[in-house]
């Protein structure tokens, strides 16, 4: 069945018709002005308070945080929590800002660039934002970070900067509309904690859908 087909049936089934010229225009015109849904009160807080809020919400969806004053502490940071969980593989996103690091703590743990792989145990990206309302990440697709890097490894390392944290959803995608314009990313994942379903039995299974294990490396500069 087409698409036209698809909305044929709902528009018949709600009773409409075709639009009329002046319906389409309002619908634009709201597209257009993408004006803020409801904000709960929790998210309109001044920014230290928004970050707090972050870390209280991303560690009650049974995220792992690691703060770190600057971003230079990652690869050591990485070491460390690869090397404590018996781990020797590393598959990264090449961003600019990891590549300029000293990757040398990593000492015998391997640093990849590529896609992850089936079998691939961690991975690292850095993210577009945190979410202080729901403790969630918003990461996009892009040629120097792939969206399997998201998804396919046990464990996702992400670098969140303390600057990019906001209160609500709205501001985070005015702040993707800000940098990119129309041309948006071909997908924005929005990540709370590690991937669970309670689906079969009621029992709460983790990693059902992707990783088993989030580790926030938070950078306070």
């Amino acid at each position: 069945m087409s698409k036209a087909e698809i909305l044929g049936n709902i528009r018949r089934g709600l009773g409409r018709s075709e639009p009329t010229d002046g319906e389409r225009q309002r619908v634009l015109s709201r597209l257009q002005a993408k004006a803020d849904n409801l904000i709960p009160k929790r998210a309109q807080l001044p920014h230290a308070e928004q970050v707090e809020l972050f870390k209280s919400m991303a560690l009650e969806a049974a995220a792992e945080i690691i703060e770190l004053d600057q971003i230079e502490q990652v690869p050591a940071a990485c070491a460390r929590w690869l090397t404590e969980n018996q781990l020797n593989e590393l598959v990264s996103a090449s961003d600019e800002a990891l590549n300029q690091l000293d990757w040398s703590p990593l000492g015998e743990i391997q640093r990849v660039q590529r896609v992850a792989q089936a079998g691939d145990m961690a991975s690292l990206t850095t993210s577009f934002a945190g979410i202080a309302e729901t403790g969630t990440l918003m990461l996009h697709s892009r040629s120097e970070s792939p969206t399997t890097l998201n998804f396919l490894p046990d464990i996702h390392m992400v670098v969140l900067q303390r600057s990019t944290i906001v209160g609500p959803y709205e501001d985070a995608w005015k702040k993707l509309r800000a940098v990119h314009g129309e041309k948006m990313p071909r997908t924005v994942n929005m990540i709370t904690g590690p991937s669970r379903s309670a689906d079969i039995e009621q029992r709460l299974q983790m990693g059902a859908h992707g990783p088993r294990t989030l580790v926030i490396l938070l950078i306070n500069d």
